[in-house]
């Protein structure tokens, strides 16, 4: 089985939670990581933006990723969201057989 991260952004740590889970209650991701203290510099619509944000990672399968960010997208506050799929290349077995055995079915 293949594994997933999915990065992305939120801007605040309530959006973050309810986009968390939205992912972890309906068997998208088997856990959600979120840092909220970020800043971000980019630029938008010609301007410069210097916002602060609050950072996540994902943890799913290969099989769950495109359904986990389109929930993502689904709820996302942003008119252009920040959502990244990014592969795992390896990784504690036991801890992999946890994400496996924890992504697919919506939790009550």
């Amino acid at each position: 089985m293949a594994f997933k991260l999915l990065y992305t952004t939120a801007g605040s740590t309530d959006e973050a939670r309810r986009i968390g889970r939205r992912l972890v209650e309906g068997g998208l991701a088997a856990c959600v990581n979120i840092f909220p203290a970020m800043n971000s510099l980019y630029l938008w619509e010609g301007r410069l933006e210097d916002d602060d944000e609050v950072a996540m990672i994902c943890k799913t399968t290969e099989d769950r990723a495109r359904q986990a960010m389109d929930a993502i997208l689904e709820v996302h506050s942003y008119d252009c969201p920040c959502v990244l799929i990014l592969p795992v290349e390896g990784g504690n077995p036991a801890f992999l057989e946890w994400i496996a055995a924890q992504v697919g079915s919506p939790r009550k």
